[in-house]
């Protein structure tokens, strides 16, 4: 297996060190992702924690990558505390601590990285090029489901702007662009682990191997990336188009189910209604558009339908559903409804994937204590059924079929793909993320429907509250979007699909299961191998 890389060793104000490469990986991370969209960032973020955790024994590891996962994570989600403690009313400290306690699980996933990254260097270390991103992306693979999942801020997200680089995500979803960056960090710390060798004189191989790899990994992404982007701009050319509209109403949260503001709210939806354009295909309201339960109240009901009347096109918007169980006990769906350009309901979507501690309680008869972050009636439940519909034509059924999902259903590949493969022609979600008030969240959400759009090569209408709505192409390029908070009526031509569905929209998550069986493999391989190093590690730095 050749030589192995002689110990590292950090200055002799080591804890300063360590300090210093943690507060680098907590300032990298939330960088590398929206709003500040300094995604080439992601191609260095791990860099400083493969050095702290080099020669180490696999638990301190485990503890080192834990914790710098914690303070990474800890900067990217802090729109957490907005969404508790301006919303939820929960207060400020216990918000804080929460958003730690959500940070340390997710760091959790980059600990475990450690452990293994340390696991694969001491036994097999001219396979880290490959097995290191393997771990990684089927740790990400697990954070997508397990708890229910929160696939939020996955590695390859960083990288939503660099089209060319995320084509092949047709292929691959969003994990092969994870794959990809760890890939390329390991390589560039293997190299930078060479050079500091080289000045201390001491032997050890060029990582050549794994430079190389990397390499030609990257230039395959990208000359894929600059044909399949052509070869979707030459069929967007020549595919049918359908108009949208799309309105922001911009409706405060404070006030938002205040019926007092109701006939506002349904004033400004009118008016930008009439903005955005009459005789579009669509119209497109946010989540939760209505101040009101559209089932149950005919009056506000008859002058939404009227709006689709007087606009001469369908209406698609969010409202909550109203049921009863049995026993007479009351739950509700996060719905969007579809009406016709002659005011009647032609059909309803019920969202699949709730929010944890916002739509529902988990684990309801042990955390019975727990407020709900939503004010609503009841509980809400999961929806079943189709999953796309169909937008009213003349003929009828002539129509192109869509999928909507519903907020945060937008961040779960599995689930949208689910809607491509029902034979979508163009995706929509919408969404209210005034909940997340002027932080990070909002970009965040936005940049992850670009890798919708290219995993299944489906043109996306996004619609939400208070912003970022916009349109984005099939190969994730963005045609508009707007600014947050403000009241805005959009109007664009988005192209229908006009090519075969996609290895992903057809297969799945073959790539991400290929990583976890490589993982386990290695692991297997790391359990009945005598590491290559029989040296004493060095001492903790604290």
């Amino acid at each position: 297996m050749g030589q192995t890389i002689p110990p590292f060793s950090f200055p002799s104000r080591r804890a300063g060190a360590l300090f210093f490469a943690l507060a680098f990986i907590g300032i990298l991370h939330p960088l590398s992702f929206p709003p500040f969209d300094l995604g080439w960032l992601a191609w260095l973020v791990l860099i400083p924690l493969h050095m702290i955790i080099h020669d180490l024994p696999p638990r301190r590891a485990l503890f080192y990558g834990w914790l710098a996962g914690t303070i990474a994570f800890a900067g990217t989600v802090t729109w957490v505390i907005t969404a508790m403690h301006q919303f939820g009313q929960v207060p400020f400290i216990v918000s804080a601590l929460l958003m730690l306690l959500l940070a340390a699980y997710l760091g959790l996933y980059m600990g475990i990285y450690g452990w293994g990254y340390a696991k694969f260097q001491r036994t097999c270390p001219n396979l880290l090029w490959l097995g290191a991103p393997a771990l990684w992306v089927a740790l990400e693979f697990v954070r997508t489901y397990a708890l229910s999942g929160f696939p939020w801020a996955l590695l390859g997200y960083s990288q939503y702007q660099w089209l060319a680089v995320i084509q092949f995500a047709d292929v691959t979803g969003v994990y092969g662009v994870s794959f990809l960056l760890v890939m390329g960090n390991v390589a560039l710390t293997s190299l930078l682990l060479w050079i500091y060798a080289k000045t201390r004189g001491l032997p050890l191989p060029g990582p050549w191997v794994s430079v190389a790899g990397f390499g030609c990994a990257l230039s395959l992404v990208l000359a894929y990336g600059a044909w399949r982007m052509q070869e979707q701009a030459n069929l967007d050319a020549s595919a049918r188009t359908l108009s949208i509209g799309l309105v922001q109403a911009n409706i405060d949260q404070a006030v938002k189910w205040n019926e007092a503001y109701r006939d506002e709210t349904l004033r400004r939806y009118t008016l930008l209604s009439q903005q955005a354009g009459k005789n579009t295909d669509l119209l497109i309201w946010p989540e939760a558009a209505t101040p009101f339960l559209f089932e149950r109240e005919p009056a506000y009901q008859s002058q939404v339908l009227d709006i689709a009347k007087d606009t001469h096109s369908s209406l698609l918007f969010g409202s909550p559903t109203l049921r009863f169980q049995q026993d007479g006990r009351p739950y509700l769906y996060n719905s969007a409804f579809l009406v016709t350009a002659e005011g009647r309901v032609s059909d309803r979507y019920d969202k699949r994937h709730l929010v944890p501690f916002g739509e529902y309680i988990p684990l309801r008869s042990i955390l019975f204590f727990l407020d709900k972050l939503v004010v609503g009636i009841g509980d809400f439940k999961s929806g079943q059924g189709v999953m796309t519909m169909q937008v009213p034509t003349v003929p009828p059924d002539s129509g192109p079929r869509f999928g909507v999902a519903i907020c945060f259903e937008v961040i779960f590949p599995d689930l949208v793909r689910r809607m491509a493969q029902e034979g979508a022609n163009f995706l929509v979600t919408i969404t209210n993320d005034a909940w997340f008030g002027d932080s990070a969240a909002p970009y965040q959400h936005f940049g992850m429907v670009v890798f919708r759009a290219v995993e299944n090569h489906l043109a996306f209408a996004r619609s939400a509250n208070t912003g970022i709505s916009g349109f984005i192409a099939p190969d994730g390029l963005i045609l508009s979007q707007t600014s947050i908070f403000s009241e805005q009526a959009v109007m664009g031509l988005v192209p229908l699909r006009s090519s075969s569905p996609t290895f992903y929209t057809q297969f799945g998550d073959v790539f991400s299961w290929g990583c976890v069986i490589m993982a386990g493999i290695l692991f297997t391989w790391c359990r009945f191998t005598t590491p290559l190093s029989t040296r004493k590690p060095r001492s903790s730095p604290i």
